[in-house]
């Protein structure tokens, strides 16, 4: 299901498209504009395919991995170990309430990118949260905290974003994953304060300030160790980090799985036959996005837009090459594939290694769907007055992509 706006913005690229290459053609004298145009179609088509069929093996590897970490009970300790954080948090769910195990479930699954497995579980603890409210059609405190977190934490193993980047050429594709960390936490942690602030939560307890200033040392760690180094340096570290820690994880799954006696090979092939269905399933949503956006750039529209921004930023005497990567940021809050598509686009316009290629890979990281998971998780359960929901998830959004900017200058400027 798709945000009813994003049929209308869709919509809008092409005429928008068709206005703007009639204004090339008539004013500006180039009536092959159009040839551009159509070609434009046809060939973002091919990409969007040959896209989406080069991911099919990289899926069916971390599927079945990943099959092999949640048999081998990764996802059940991980949610042990935040179960008192959340229990703080939401301090109207009652002890032992099954909405507080789904919740841990939901977000530790989220982590670890097992997307098949949060969103039921998602969609469960909203119905158990739903069991408490005594206004059915209005969302307790309880469903907005958790709805913002949904929306503002992302997967921490971003596998799909590497996959891309692999596809198109880059020169190591696992370089955005530590800022895609950073900027990720700083997403969750301003969408957890702004929402504590609004709805008067205490946060000032011993276990929320332990795990919040441990995540917060271990963030700000990153942020301190990597300015100190050189452009170069800070592209070999993060390089070498990001890569030993995907492979610890990997070891991690792969162990626990022998400790609970879970048939590896077995296991790991039967997550690996979803591998196809899940990448052919992308192939609707990414051709949808890359022509639209194709016949925007080709026509001049999308650069003249562009062109405007770039020249307001350039007036304030600030660097511009954030700006290429801002139709993934204003995109992301209505559809995770319109933006997963616009982010294909950026890279292969500007290549994977550019700067604004690489940004837009951390600004799909830093957060999640805010309009789709509102209306996903609040109209399961028929909430009609979600209150401060949608501003609190924008905020957070906002906080991502702010500090996405800010974290690929530090690391790729």
């Amino acid at each position: 299901m798709l945000p009813p706006m994003l049929n209308w913005i869709w919509a809008a690229f092409f005429v928008v498209a068709f206005a703007a290459a009639i204004v090339q053609a008539v004013v500006f004298g180039r009536p092959d504009v159009f040839r551009d145009v159509v070609g434009a179609l046809f060939d973002s088509a091919k990409t969007g395919f040959e896209i989406a069929l080069g991911l099919t093996g990289v899926m069916s590897l971390w599927l079945g991995l990943m099959r092999i970490g949640k048999k081998g009970g990764v996802v059940e300790a991980i949610a042990r170990a935040f179960r008192p954080l959340f229990r703080r948090l939401f301090p109207g769910l009652p002890d032992g309430h099954p909405a507080a195990g789904a919740i841990v479930m939901n977000l530790s699954a989220n982590a670890l990118g097992l997307d098949n497995a949060a969103t039921p579980l998602g969609l469960k603890a909203m119905r158990e949260l739903q069991t408490l409210n005594r206004e059915p059609d209005r969302a307790t405190d309880e469903m907005i905290l958790f709805m913002v977190i949904n929306a503002s934490s992302v997967t921490v193993l971003p596998m799909t974003i590497f996959t891309f980047r692999a596809q198109l050429g880059a020169a190591d594709p696992t370089d955005v994953f530590v800022p895609i960390l950073i900027a990720t936490y700083c997403s969750t942690m301003c969408g957890l304060l702004v929402t504590a602030a609004v709805q008067r939560l205490n946060l000032w307890n011993r276990v929320v300030v332990g795990w919040l200033g441990l995540l917060t040392a271990v963030v700000g760690g990153l942020v301190w160790y990597f300015a100190r180094l050189d452009a170069a340096a800070v592209g070999r570290q993060s390089a070498l980090l990001a890569n030993a820690l995907l492979l610890s994880v990997i070891v991690l799954f792969l162990a626990a799985g022998a400790r609970r006696r879970v048939p590896l090979y077995e296991t790991f092939v039967e997550g690996a036959k979803e591998g196809f269905q899940v990448a052919i399933g992308i192939v609707p949503y990414l051709v949808a996005i890359l022509v639209a956006v194709g016949v925007l750039r080709a026509s001049g529209a999308l650069e003249a837009l562009l062109g405007s921004i770039r020249a307001g930023v350039s007036a304030l005497a600030l660097d511009t090459r954030w700006v290429d990567a801002l139709p993934v940021a204003l995109i992301k809050p209505l559809s995770g594939s319109g933006a997963r598509g616009l982010m294909v686009e950026t890279m292969k316009t500007l290549g994977p290694d550019s700067f604004a290629g690489r940004l837009a890979c951390v600004i799909q990281g830093s957060t999640e769907t805010t309009f789709y998971i509102l209306a996903v998780y609040f109209g399961s359960v028929g909430v009609k007055r979600t209150r401060h929901a949608l501003g609190c998830g924008l905020a957070a959004d906002a906080a991502g992509v702010m500090a996405a900017i800010l974290v690929c200058y530090l690391f790729f400027g």
